[in-house]
């Protein structure tokens, strides 16, 4: 709209109007041509706006040109100028009309396009083709979209039939009129939200008004009861008569629903269900509790009864199948089994740590789940007990199942027989009491009702546990063979209503079980009690009531107790366990604030990396290592022989051409019979010290003390298992045989090296002499006067027999090895005229380690002349009486024991080391498949936190998303 300027500064306005409804009017008067002609003269109500309030814009456009009242005020140029791009168009003034002499007139001006443009874009317009054109698109892609959906019709089938029945040919009219009888008929059903509806029994009653026929037939029991005018019997029976045939309906619909639901048709991922989580919680709580020594007091339902007296057989009923070993007589029920009971498409049973399926509905299969579960039994008892606590722990399946978690735990007994241990019945009732003592725990009593009331044990159990029957529920069991035995049936009336029995419970059944006969399937035995039931004088006489009959309704009951004891507690317990978690972390951060929480697994891995790290430093080891210590011990292994079994008896005969064939046979058969073995133990037992002392001295900066006895462990283990390659015999004893037939030495250090060689070795064998006749002949004289002690008998003995053959020696250097018989004789003749009794055997000993001191003294003395000797040695000392042959013969050990440690060296770096490799691998990986080791060599109280910690830690994450899920089934 447009301001118009009179000379006063005011102006009349014409405003936009909110509606059609709402105009401003404008006077006469205007100051220019433009707003005369946009503004009609009737616009409505007038009133007088300054010109300073109008929008610059405004001013300055359509003001510019008009007269002003006051000349000494400037005209609003300026303004337009800031707030407004036109003001840079170039301003030229309009020409004035012929005649008018360009003075003092108005020109009037032509917004014909500006008008058009701003009709045509009244918002009215825009959102009006806006909605057209969004319509057509939407329409367009809708239809698109459509086309390329796939048919559906080939579905159908997933909604069940008597859906499509009931909407072909139900009658509102009908259904109307028989709605109060339809009414009293659900109340009496059960609860339709878990079993799904089905109104199948509608059509049969619309039909059955339509033709004017009763809805049911009544049997011969119910017409005579019409007779006698026991309507109320007569409406009670017919309802039950449908309520059977709905819920084999329904059952069947169920099981046909959750079937093709398993299949997988709409490709959906399945998601665990409420009582698996819960079973998972407890899983892991049996563990817990199992290493720990802690209670939970998570709810489950304990069954305890007398042995033989029922409780398994009334465990499979609630199963449905026949699952547990049986036998007459016999304890079958060695440790606690946890069944997870849940609601499935097929009736199938696993166990929690494996993946195999049982099919209940095939005998084959029912057969080896009990062959299972017995040796499962077996294997949790340990030698020398009857009976185990830990828990075998199976989950079953299948159609109608109510959910919930029951514990079979072994038959109290009165007295151990024979075969069993002399503890059993002491651990039985330790069992019972550490599952009952749990606050929420449920308490299922068995009792046997075929024997008396006296008898029983597990009573008193229970109310020691339970006294005032807040948690228990009692099972009388066998009522066949009660009602038939006993002469008055008020007992059993006395029994399931608490009466009889000191202890309390909540509520009482009494149930069937059977014939007694093993081949009894669960539905024949479901029929006997059925049978049984209807034709028993108990509840015709009203002794017993009809709700506290059947397994059927004892799983009803006890599911519903569950259910409410778990949503009870299990809030609670999971604050118990956020708060343990709080402590073990707090404790953790105090105690050990720079280590990370590892528990058993997370630190046999770590060390079982060290392990294998020590292991490949194995082949980091240079080879002049390896070649110095194999030749320095088998040295220390063969020395011994070779001086006394090589040097000493070929140094006894009397040229150099006999020294050297007995020396050449003595290698030969020291090569074939014992080099090559003691060669081969002295790599094995080099190869075992080095990984010893890796394993030892290996340090990094993440070493910790914890894994020293794992360490220790395997290196033991992997050493045990490890076996040279037998194969390199045969090799080595060539090499060694080759090695020792060559007698060349080709230069003088070589002769140095021997001479060198030969001289340390005997120096170390006479010091090894000389200490052996210090013992032998006790301290000596100034020993005796320093440190104030005295020879034993024995050593007088050998000392003055010493002396004795001493003198033998000076007078007969050149003697042999071996003292002859008279000298034996005359040796000991003269000790006795010395009133020193000695015997043979006593000379020959002290003989032998005097003539090993003198022999050596002599090769030493020999080896002295022979430092010179390598040049009378080229001349294969020709004209000489110098002869160096035994420096030849340690030449040629020297050298075999250099070849034997570079060929023992490759085969420890090229083989063995990775052999012992590969056998620590699979220590390692035998150990860390063994729990039991494992919890043996990796201990603390670091260890059995922070297993605590990730134990703790898992229990609250599954019961914070079991209380989720239970929250959202509500």
């Amino acid at each position: 709209m447009k301001a118009c300027l009179k000379s006063d500064f005011e102006t009349d306005l014409c405003l936009p109007a909110v509606d059609n409804s709402t105009m401003l009017r404008v006077g006469d008067k205007a100051a220019c041509m433009a707003c005369r002609n946009l503004v009609s003269t009737n616009m409505g109500v007038r009133f007088r706006v300054p010109l300073q309030k109008l929008h610059p814009l405004s001013r300055a456009i359509h003001h510019r040109y008009s007269g002003n009242g006051n000349p000494q005020r400037p005209p609003h140029r300026t303004a337009a100028r800031y707030f407004t791009s036109l003001s840079r168009l170039p301003m030229r003034p309009p020409k004035p009309p012929p005649g008018s002499g360009g003075r003092g007139h108005q020109q009037k001006r032509n917004f014909w396009v500006a008008s058009l443009a701003a009709r045509l874009l009244k918002l009215r317009y825009i959102l009006l083709g806006s909605a057209v054109g969004g319509g057509y698109t939407a329409k367009k892609t809708y239809e698109e979209w459509k086309d390329s959906l796939p048919d559906f019709s080939e579905y159908n089938w997933v909604i069940p039939d008597f859906v499509w029945e009931l909407s072909e040919q139900i009658d509102l009219d009908k259904l109307a009129k028989a709605l109060p009888e339809i009414e009293e008929i659900a109340k009496l059903l059960p609860d339709l939200d878990k079993i799904g509806e089905n109104f199948t029994f509608l059509k049969s009653l619309l039909s059955s008004e339509t033709t004017g026929d009763p809805p049911l037939k009544a049997t011969d029991s119910s017409a005579a009861a019409s007779q006698d005018g026991s309507d109320k019997q007569y409406k009670k029976l017919k309802y039950q008569r449908m309520l059977e045939r709905l819920e084999k309906e329904n059952k069947e619909l169920r099981k046909v629903v959750l079937q093709k639901d398993d299949k997988g048709i709409h490709q959906r991922k399945v998601k665990k269900s409420l009582i698996d989580l819960y079973s998972e919680v407890l899983d892991i709580l049996s563990d817990y509790d199992a290493n720990y020594n802690t209670q939970d007091h998570l709810p489950r339902v304990v069954v305890v009864g007398d042995q033989s007296a029922g409780k398994t057989s009334v465990l499979e009923m609630i199963a449905q199948a026949r699952i547990f070993p049986r036998g007459s007589g016999e304890m079958m029920t060695r440790s606690p089994v946890k069944v997870t009971l849940s609601e499935g498409p097929h009736h199938v049973a696993m166990f929690k740590d494996s993946g195999r399926e049982f099919d209940l509905t095939k005998e084959e299969d029912l057969a080896a789940l009990r062959h299972e579960i017995e040796l499962r039994m077996r294997k949790s008892v340990k030698a020398g007990q009857t009976v185990s606590c830990e828990t075998i722990s199976l989950s079953v399946k299948g159609p109608g199942i109510q959910r919930m978690v029951l514990v079979d735990l072994p038959g109290v007994i009165s007295t151990v027989t024979a075969g069993m241990a002399s503890d059993t019945k002491d651990t039985i009732f330790s069992i019972s009491r550490a599952y009952m003592q749990n606050p929420n725990a449920i308490i299922l009593c068995i009792q046997d009702g075929s024997v008396d009331a006296e008898r029983s044990i597990v009573t008193d159990l229970v109310s020691q546990m339970d006294p005032q029957g807040k948690r228990t529920i009692f099972v009388l069991t066998k009522v066949d063979l009660a009602e038939k035995n006993l002469a008055s049936p008020n007992r059993i009336q006395q029994i399931v209503e608490g009466k009889l029995f000191p202890m309390k419970a909540l509520g009482y059944f009494a149930v069937v079980t059977g014939k007694g006969s093993s081949g009894e399937s669960i539905d024949s035995i479901k029929d006997y009690e059925e049978d049984f039931f209807q034709n028993s004088r108990l509840l015709k006489d009203g002794m017993l009531k009809a709700h506290q009959v059947t397994t059927k309704n004892l799983s009803l009951a006890v599911s519903d107790c569950f259910w409410k004891m778990v949503r009870e507690s299990v809030e609670q317990q999971a604050d118990v366990f956020k708060a343990s978690r709080f402590n073990l972390e707090t404790e953790w951060k105090n105690n050990y604030p720079r280590l990370r929480e590892l528990d058993r697994n997370e630190l046999f891995e770590k060390a079982k990396n060290e392990i294998l790290d020590e292991v490949i430093s194995l082949s980091q080891v240079t080879p002049q290592h390896w070649e110095a210590i194999l030749q320095k011990k088998l040295w220390e292994r063969v020395s011994t022989h070779v001086i006394e079994n090589i040097y000493l008896p070929a140094a006894q005969t009397m040229d150099s051409g006999t020294f050297n064939t007995t020396v050449d046979i003595k290698l030969k058969q020291w090569t074939d019979k014992q080099l090559p073995y003691k060669a081969l133990e002295v790599a094995w037992e080099t190869l075992q010290e080095e990984f010893a002392r890796f394993m030892a001295e290996y340090k990094g900066k993440d070493q910790d003390d914890i894994f020293d006895k794992l360490k220790e462990a395997v290196k033991d283990e992997s050493i045990k298992r490890h076996k040279w390659n037998e194969r390199a015999m045969d090799s080595l004893r060539v090499i060694q045989h080759n090695a020792l037939e060559d007698r060349s030495i080709t230069d003088k250090p070589q002769w140095d090296a021997a001479i060198q060689f030969m001289e340390e070795t005997l120096q170390s064998r006479l010091k090894d002499t000389d200490s052996v006749i210090r013992d032998m002949v006790g301290p000596g004289w100034r020993q005796r006067w320093l440190n104030w002690t005295n020879r034993t008998p024995d050593q007088h003995i050998r000392n003055e027999t010493k002396n004795e053959l001493e003198r033998l020696l000076k007078l007969h250097d050149e003697h042999t090895a071996y003292l002859a018989n008279d000298e034996v004789t005359t040796v000991r003749k003269n000790l006795e005229a010395r009133s020193v009794e000695v015997d043979p055997v006593l000379i020959k000993d002290t003989w032998h380690q005097l003539y090993r001191r003198h022999f050596l003294q002599k090769a030493l003395s020999h080896c002295n002349l022979c430092k010179r000797g390598f040049y009378y040695y080229q001349r294969h000392f020709v004209d000489s009486e110098l002869e160096c042959n035994d420096v030849v013969l340690f030449w040629r050990i020297q050298r075999m024991l250099v070849i034997t440690g570079n060929t023992l060296r490759q085969q420890l770096t090229n083989t063995e080391v990775r052999r012992l490799e590969k056998n620590v691998k699979e220590v390692l990986d035998d150990f860390g498949e063994d729990q039991e080791r494992k919890t043996h060599l990796i201990t603390g109280r670091r260890v059995q936190l922070a297993e605590d910690l990730k134990k703790v830690r898992e229990i609250q994450e599954k019961l914070e998303a079991f209380i989720e899920a239970l929250h959202k089934e509500k």
